[in-house]
């Protein structure tokens, strides 16, 4: 299945689990459960916009967007952070309120219940989500499996307060588990907003992949006589990006330049999946400046 079909399942998984855990809150008017059903449909808006921003990113590139519309995807990891810190919010502000006036739960069984059966919903979507974002590289698809780990965190948590409440008595366990529940959230809407920043300021290809540019530029500098510089490299999206130069005798044709270049080109996109190299011919003895730290092979 495409990135986007895992996507339209997780908006019905959301819709399907916003409807048990509010059933779950009706039955209960536990306030973590609450929490927890706010956290759903913080679920579903972020994977409504998810499956937007997917859609745009795999448009092919234009006149007003020359190198595609790859980055789209940080956008719906960026707008999923905000939405997780502002369910975390209103989870602490309903805590509070509770905590000053507490209120004795019913049918706690039924409402842990429908909890597990919602939260075995969403770790099955979650797994197969972050499966397949690991497969595609897609950063939306994975922000919105992270999201839903965190919610079945959520539910664990929930349901063995509820059990709590159940066992003690003590109902002040409620706001309390709301409380870790909120923090817990806020803590990956931060980890998102920062995730997305990071791709939007072009950060620089993973070590992993920068080691294995270096290892292919390795075997064409040595019995070539070739010397690599000016490398840089940036990340958007599903896409990744390198740019060198390429450093050769003086004495070569054009043309040879030309075929060696898309050698070194070609070997560079097989190394790293969905890399697009682009490297400008130089003479040896010919220096050119760019803005940034030099790098040499």
């Amino acid at each position: 299945m495409q990135a986007r079909t895992y996507l339209q399942l997780s908006v019905v998984t959301a819709v399907v689990t916003i409807v048990l855990k509010s059933a779950a809150w009706w039955w209960t008017g536990s306030v973590s459960l609450a929490a927890d059903a706010l956290e759903s449909l913080v679920n579903l808006a972020g994977a409504v916009f998810a499956l937007a921003m997917i859609t745009l990113a795999a448009q092919p590139p234009d006149e007003g967007h020359p190198y595609g519309h790859h980055k789209a995807e940080y956008f719906s990891s960026g707008f999923e952070g905000i939405l997780i810190i502002a369910a975390a919010l209103g989870i602490l502000w309903g805590a509070a309120d509770r905590w000053q006036h507490p209120q004795p739960l019913e049918s706690i069984g039924i409402g842990v219940t429908l909890a597990v059966v919602s939260s075995a919903l969403n770790g099955a979507m979650a797994w197969a989500m972050l499966r397949k974002a690991r497969e595609v590289r897609s950063v939306a698809l994975e922000a919105d499996a992270r999201h839903l780990i965190t919610d079945v965190w959520t539910s664990a948590g929930v349901v063995a307060g509820l059990i709590g409440v159940m066992a003690t008595g003590h109902q002040w366990l409620d706001p309390l588990l709301a409380v870790i529940v909120a923090l817990n959230i806020l803590r990956e809407g931060v980890h998102l907003l920062h995730e997305s920043s990071a791709g939007l300021m072009d950060q620089a290809l993973d070590a992993e992949s920068l080691a294995k540019v270096h290892a292919v530029l390795e075997t064409f500098r040595q019995p070539l006589a070739l010397r690599f510089d000016h490398i840089a490299s940036r990340v958007a999206g599903q896409r990744h990006f390198v740019d060198l130069h390429m450093h050769m005798p003086a004495s070569w044709t054009l043309g040879r330049a030309a075929a060696l270049r898309l050698e070194v080109e070609q070997a560079l996109m097989a190394a790293v999946p969905g890399l697009r190299a682009s490297i400008q011919l130089l003479p040896m003895d010919v220096e050119a400046h760019a803005v940034g730290e030099e790098n040499l092979i």
